[in-house]
């Protein structure tokens, strides 16, 4: 089976390559032929050199390995593929340190996915990811295609209008905090299930079943259950009490948005610039070292999980992160997890970002949800919600209505090229709409400013 990864000389591809040594399948539900695809044969060059490391100790009574091979034609890489990941970053982390740095000077929340920052990463994303949409529709139209590309949930939806049921998004958020909440239980994470309900970046976990009981009544009431992993530290007892529900962890920036703002302008440098620098470091040792890049990487990328959310920690009394969310991964696990599960119809369930159809009341059947969701050979679908509550649902339409502008003004800006009259106004009306409108842009002006600095979407 071969597995296209578009994105692949990408910093966390070593993670994926992992996951896929330690499958023990057979050749038929097995990544077999691994393809690498990046417009930079540089960065190709260096994690092929890790996942080459990776490989040579690899055990020699498991499957072999799978091959791997690199490029930079994305029609070569897409040829005859069984299942595409998608992880790009539009811009690199220049374009992310761009996107962060802009929204701070006006005084508001300059993040990757959360408010303007996401808005400005959206707009920068979604022609390229609506492109490659088009182009796996051509050259691989039987593919699955599992996206990683943030802002997941919009990029899934954009996607989706090309390529239908057949892509589906992940994020590594909701089942890291699932995870911690039945360790805090003492339960296993691995047989209990979860009701969790929202959009990508912005969902709740309202309740963790063990043996067919809710738990959730009882980790609410202990405090110091509830304050021993992430989230709880993040938030505070007595306001997860006050929701009756663990929010995921992007929602620190809604509830404590003051603090976080503060404490993000305070560091001496944003998310994307230190990631920007540490991995210019990084690709710099794999292009001129003659060996160890594995080691190198590893370092990097333990610093990397160290500092994940650093900011939000430090206004929350500031600690460490526990060393069981420092393994990485997540979001290699559960890709492999839906790919297993559609290649060998081994039914499983995942909280997804798919089409809503009808499992949250409120939201259209075409708004892209991150929900549980049964995945077989056909795919995946998500499972009923039930009623949500005022305050969570309030947010997700708001949410929704941004990242459909956002979607909007990428499709304006795109249609600007063949089609001039109006396109390039259009696409400025709809990514205004869609910053003015987020939540934590607290200003029509403020939002107008930080379009007019980011240069985006690009004019025809």
């Amino acid at each position: 089976m071969r597995l296209t990864v578009l994105g692949g000389g990408g910093f966390r591809m070593p993670l994926v390559y992992r996951a896929l040594l330690k499958d023990t399948g057979d050749d038929a539900g097995r990544c077999t032929e691994l393809v690498l695809y990046d417009t930079d044969a540089r960065r190709l060059d260096a994690i092929g050199a890790v996942l080459a490391e990776q490989a040579e100790n690899h055990p020699a009574d498991r499957p072999a390995a799978p091959a791997v091979r690199a490029t930079t034609d994305l029609d070569d890489a897409l040829r005859g593929t069984d299942f595409v990941f998608s992880a790009i970053r539009v811009g690199g982390l220049e374009g992310r340190a761009h996107d962060e740095r802009i929204p701070l000077g006006e005084g508001v929340l300059g993040q990757e996915t959360v408010g303007a920052g996401g808005v400005l990463y959206g707009l920068r994303t979604l022609p390229v990811a609506t492109r490659i949409a088009e182009r796996i529709a051509a050259v691989a139209p039987d593919a699955w295609v599992i996206n990683f590309t943030n802002p997941a949930g919009m990029v899934t939806e954009a996607m989706r209008r090309v390529l239908g049921d057949r892509v589906i998004g992940i994020c590594d958020s909701p089942v890291g905090l699932c995870r911690r909440a039945a360790r805090a239980l003492g339960a296993d994470p691995d047989r209990a299930s979860y009701d969790y309900v929202g959009l990508n970046h912005l969902g709740w976990l309202r309740g963790v079943v063990v043996d067919g009981r809710d738990r959730m009544p009882e980790l609410l009431a202990d405090a110091g259950a509830l304050e021993s992993f992430e989230e709880g530290k993040l938030f505070g007892a007595e306001w997860l009490r006050a929701l009756g529900a663990l929010p995921n962890e992007y929602l620190h920036y809604y509830y404590f948005n003051r603090e976080a703002v503060a404490s993000i302008r305070q560091a001496p440098a944003t998310r994307g610039e230190f990631l920007r620098e540490q991995q210019a470091r990084f690709y710099e040792t794999a292009r001129t070292a003659g060996g160890g890049v594995l080691a190198a990487w590893e370092r990097t990328r333990l610093e990397r999980e160290a500092t994940y959310l650093a900011e939000s920690r430090e206004a929350s009394g500031g600690w460490e992160r526990d060393s069981c969310d420092l393994d990485g991964g997540g979001y290699d696990r559960i890709a492999l997890a839906i790919m297993r599960a559609i290649a060998r119809d081994e039914r499983t369930t995942l909280i997804l970002n798919v089409a809503n159809r009808s499992a949250v009341p409120g939201l259209d059947a075409d708004a892209v949800v991150e929900v549980p969701c049964l995945v077989d050979a056909g795919g995946a679908r998500p499972m009923a919600t039930g009623a949500v509550a005022p305050d969570q649902l309030g947010l997700m339409l708001s949410l929704k209505a941004v990242e459909r502008s956002t979607i909007e003004a990428a499709e304006a800006a795109a249609a600007a090229g063949t089609t001039r009259a109006g396109g390039t106004a259009a696409a400025r009306g709809a990514a205004l709409r869609a910053l003015a409108l987020h939540p934590l842009v607290d200003s029509v002006n403020v939002a107008s400013r930080i379009l007019d600095a980011s240069g985006l979407p690009a004019s025809a």
